[in-house]
């Protein structure tokens, strides 16, 4: 492979072989965070630029702050496995991906550092802006393949990226003690949280009752939009902060 100019113009090149053509003429409207999960940042860059192990992303982001550049964003990389967004299942071919440092839940996951995220903030305006992809479009890894994945996890400020125009997000509703729904429930309820989860973009069933898949969708919810407890128990606090975003929605009629 060939080097590359840089589509973000702060960042290095490392050129990955790992990479295709886009499929369907898929326009770029979608950004996908991550977390490397492995023991160093330069293990994980070695491995997405490595041939044998057929993934990649776009970016990776090091905890120093660095952005390193592995495929141009005209190309499709391979970070979002199999995956699922608003009825788009090649999550590939209309996301950028963005690979951050850290190393997760299997080797002792940490916090982010501030200089790590404020170049993770400034990549992805830098995306968006010239992608002109929508707010709700910036997602977890965790959002599009729910139980698959957990990155990049409860740890991560996405209301810090809120707060400088990245991504959409509203203040959750603090947890409590009042009792939710959870497995094994069923009824209109249910389904109305279902249908909610769907309209936002999650991928689930809209049948009425709470399975090990609706489960798996609300902890995947409550890791972005709300970290404060991640138990796959639809409480007062995770509906109502679901029906808050939905109703930040930038095309929310209500």
């Amino acid at each position: 492979m060939r080097p590359f100019a840089p589509d973000f113009l702060a960042a290095e090149v490392r050129v990955s072989p790992n990479f295709g053509e886009r499929r369907g003429n898929a326009r770029i409207d979608t950004v996908v965070l991550h977390y490397t999960g492995m023991a160093s940042g330069a293990a994980a860059q070695a491995w997405l630029c490595n041939p044998e192990s057929q993934v990649s992303s776009h970016y990776i982001v090091h905890e120093d702050g660095r952005v390193v550049q592995m495929v141009r964003e005209a190309d499709r990389a391979w970070h979002a496995g199999k995956s699922f967004w608003a009825g788009v299942t090649d999550i590939n071919s209309c996301s950028v991906g963005i690979e951050i440092v850290n190393r997760g839940h299997d080797f002792g996951y940490e916090d982010f550092p501030d200089v790590q995220v404020e170049s993770v903030i400034s990549l992805c305006r830098d995306i968006v802006t010239r992608h002109n992809i929508p707010a709700p479009r910036v997602l977890a890894h965790s959002d599009v393949a729910p139980g698959r994945k957990i990155d990049p996890g409860e740890r991560f400020p996405w209301g810090r990226l809120a707060d400088a125009d990245v991504g959409h997000w509203v203040r959750p509703v603090p947890a409590d003690e009042a009792p939710g729904f959870c497995e094994g429930d069923s009824g209109e309820a249910v389904k109305s949280l279902q249908t909610q989860l769907f309209r936002y973009g999650y991928g689930v069933e809209t049948d009425g009752t709470f399975g090990e898949r609706t489960r798996i969708v609300v902890e995947a919810f409550q890791r972005h939009f709300r970290p404060e407890r991640v138990d796959g128990v639809a409480d007062r606090s995770t509906v109502e902060t679901l029906s808050r975003l939905l109703a930040a929605l930038p095309d929310a009629t209500s």
